[in-house]
């Protein structure tokens, strides 16, 4: 990808974590550098297809003056989160924030931090066996896609499926969607597990029924062992109700842990 990048932007705001800096105010200095695809726009010498930096700054400036915040941790949080959602065409931030009239009573160029965010890729099961099991899994997509650091892009069929786990119960109905989100892997398992609650999911029995079970089966390419979080899902090759419908919307998805696609997995459990 492109890059677009925005150096040495000064805005006057007041934050920090004495009240002095909040009345005052002090010079801040803004480096933003902007991942994205400007092939088209240079091809066309269109900025209908680029990123118009000065709307950039813009929105900077404006995000600076009209918050006051304690860290210049927040400020760059914040800023990097109203780029990425006001502008499709960028897919990756770095965001650089520099004060370099920090009162630390010492003789110093600058204290600054830097942050890089993105949107991220994730896959996401879906099951149900209470209920309105379809109402449950429609309105799940639904809640994602309204939040406004989710992006659903692609959903599946949903489909009938046999319960497994030994505990007797109502068959499932079962699909996979494709997320694009702002969230971090444990950010989005908050996330959805709020959206289980809203629809009354109980933990009561180990593979029991459920009203709405959210799973993250992939993320981005990332490989994580935690106690409460496993990516890629620890069950996702033994799930054929899991790979169907994932399949449908990504069969050439690799799993990172052993480079196999989804459609490779499918064809060896249904063997």
């Amino acid at each position: 990808m492109d890059k677009i990048s925005i150096r040495g932007l000064e805005v006057f705001a007041n934050h920090g974590v004495f009240k002095e800096e909040n009345v005052l105010g002090q010079k801040f200095i803004v480096n933003a550098e902007l991942v994205c695809d400007t092939r088209s726009a240079g091809k066309e010498d269109n900025l209908e297809k680029s990123v118009n930096y000065a709307e950039v700054c813009n929105l900077i400036t404006k995000v600076m003056r009209n918050n006051t915040f304690k860290l210049i941790e927040a400020a760059a949080e914040n800023i990097a989160e109203k780029i990425l959602l006001e502008y499709d065409l960028i897919r990756e931030v770095t965001i650089t924030l520099k004060k370099p009239w920090a009162p630390i009573m010492m003789s110093v160029d600058t204290v600054e931090v830097s942050i890089t965010r993105k949107w991220h890729r994730a896959y996401i099961a879906l099951g149900s066996n209470m209920g309105d099991s379809k109402g449950h899994l429609d309105g799940a997509v639904k809640e994602l896609d309204a939040d406004k650091c989710c992006r659903v892009k692609k959903v599946s069929e949903f489909i009938v499926t046999e319960p497994v786990g030994g505990v007797e119960q109502d068959d499932f109905l079962n699909g996979c969607l494709e997320l694009e989100t702002l969230y971090t892997p444990y950010e989005l398992l908050v996330f959805l597990h709020k959206i289980e609650q809203a629809h009354n999911r109980e933990r009561i029995v180990h593979w029991g029924p459920r009203t709405l079970d959210l799973d993250i089966i992939l993320y981005d390419d990332v490989v994580m062992y935690e106690d409460d979080l496993i990516i890629p899902h620890i069950e996702m090759e033994n799930r054929e109700f899991v790979l169907k419908p994932l399949c449908e919307i990504a069969p050439y998805i690799k799993n990172p842990v052993n480079g196999k696609s989804i459609k490779q997995l499918l064809s060896e459990i249904q063997k």
